[in-house]
């Protein structure tokens, strides 16, 4: 059985994108909001890559698109959105 694949699209400011894959990470929708709330609080996404540590600071990122999105996000999350040009 395949392990199931979770996805991070990482635009920074200077235009460039950076897409990280990788499979589930916390057991459960509490776990994952609980993470998320430690990677918000840290400001740095830190991850394990192909055997290497890669270090990206929040200052550095214009925004993140994180897939699948998680049935549990913080109170303040805007649900049902579409970005629209």
């Amino acid at each position: 059985m395949e392990t199931p694949k979770r996805g991070l699209a990482i635009h920074f400011i200077d235009g460039s994108k950076m897409h990280i894959e990788f499979p589930v990470q916390a057991p459960n929708e509490t776990a994952v909001l609980l993470r998320l709330e430690e990677i918000l609080k840290q400001r740095q996404i830190l991850a394990e890559v192909d055997g290497a540590v890669v270090l990206i600071p929040f200052d550095n990122i214009k925004y993140m698109q994180v897939y699948p999105s998680s049935p549990r996000l913080p109170r303040y999350a805007i649900l049902g959105a579409a970005i629209r040009d």
